[in-house]
């Protein structure tokens, strides 16, 4: 194991806090909604963030999968629809990776195109977030100015990491408003077994799994693959071990109560921008998410209700921007059509209101970038020809 893999710190610990914004919603919208068991949503994740900082020794994100979530809290599924689709999942992430489906999509998809996803990402989650603090009134307003302020201050402060400091206001935001009185005393949470129907299974694959799929082999194989590389070039995870995690997990978790789950660029991005550079980060995550759902499973989803959107809201806008930022090494290149296309038909289509709107814009990038590929080779032969 190498020297430094580890950190216990502050700034490792505000790392670990970088994707509360996609967590919150999306599991406080499973429990309150689809009546899921936050024990287990908690405990799940709580030991697969050990396990995958103990094994990868840098912050890989374990993140709700979204199209999954969206249309399970907007159908009002029930929970054991909610697992028959993870557990679907689970088995064709294994396929996936047993076939090598993943490795070829990885050496086929170029840099461009990933970088186009991941800045449509970026833009997504900006706009997210000012649509959350928009809705909030004036007040709000400087309140999230203030706050992002703080984070850029507090950004690589060591003693008062920005995402801890806002965790702290927003804790304090709800004592002021007196937002506490729901909150029950700890107690003992076990997650049971849970079943589900082949039907089920079948059924959600039709609602959401497979409009899933596509977006999960771009942003939480393709894209957090490339990211790990950008961030850590001396230990860079190939798609395969992202696909891998996730047939694992998927395939486990909802036996026991726990929510389909993937990686994501956006999750690894705001990790890193708060500052989680090891595996420690996810071993204090996993270890804060075990505890909330053995012994405060029963206030955690009340607490996270209610706790302020307009923090939440700068935390996704600068992660967004972040993500944004990864675009400066593509600059002038003959790579900056294929990305713009690959950004331009993700958001259109986004618009639109297409559920495949990343895999539009994923198939379009490809296209232009093959498309660029071919005619520069027949310039090339061309010039050949001519010199002869």
């Amino acid at each position: 194991m190498k020297a430094g893999a580890f950190r216990f710190d502050l700034r490792e610990l505000a790392g670990s806090m970088g994707d509360l914004g996609t967590l919150i919603p999306l599991a406080v919208g499973y429990i309150v909604v689809c009546g899921l068991n936050p024990a287990g949503i908690f405990i799940m994740m709580g030991l697969a963030n050990i396990v995958l900082g103990l094994v990868y020794q840098i912050p890989v994100p374990v993140q709700p999968m979204k199209v999954i979530a969206v249309a399970a809290i907007a159908q009002q599924w029930s929970p054991s629809m909610v697992y028959a689709c993870g557990f679907a999942m689970g088995v064709i992430w294994l396929i996936f990776t047993a076939t090598g489906i993943i490795d070829q999509a990885g050496k086929f998809v170029p840099h461009s195109v990933v970088r186009g996803i991941q800045v449509a990402l970026g833009v997504l989650l900006a706009v997210k977030a000012l649509k959350m603090v928009s809705g909030l009134g004036s007040t709000w307003w400087l309140l999230g100015i203030f706050f992002a302020i703080i984070m850029l201050l507090l950004r690589r402060n060591r003693y008062a990491p920005s995402a801890i400091v806002l965790m702290i206001l927003g804790v304090a935001v709800m004592v002021v408003k007196g937002q506490f009185h729901g909150v029950g005393s700890p107690g003992l949470n076990v997650p049971t077994l849970t079943i589900f129907s082949f039907k089920e299974i079948w059924e959600t694959l039709l609602l959401a799994g497979f409009a899933q799929i596509p977006l999960t082999a771009t942003n939480a194989v393709i894209s957090v693959a490339s990211l790990t590389r950008t961030y850590w070039p001396d230990k860079p995870i190939k798609e395969k071990r992202f696909a891998l995690n996730m047939g694992i997990m998927n395939a486990i978790f909802p036996f026991f109560g726990g929510m389909p789950v993937c990686h994501g660029a956006g999750g690894l991005a705001g990790q890193y921008y708060f500052g989680a550079r090891t595996g420690g980060a996810k071993i204090m995550e996993g270890m804060i998410q075990l505890f909330a759902g053995l012994f405060l499973a029963t206030s955690i989803a009340k607490v996270f209700a209610v706790f302020p959107l307009a923090i939440i809201g700068v935390m996704l806008f600068l992660v967004g921007i972040e993500l944004i930022k990864l675009s400066k090494d593509i600059g002038l290149s003959r790579d900056l059509v294929p990305m713009v296309a690959t950004v331009l038909i993700s958001l259109i289509t986004k618009g639109l209101k297409l559920r495949l709107y990343m895999a539009y814009g994923f198939a379009v990038g490809l296209v232009a970038h093959y498309s660029m590929e071919l005619l520069l080779k027949e310039d090339v032969h061309a010039s050949l020809d001519q010199s002869g």
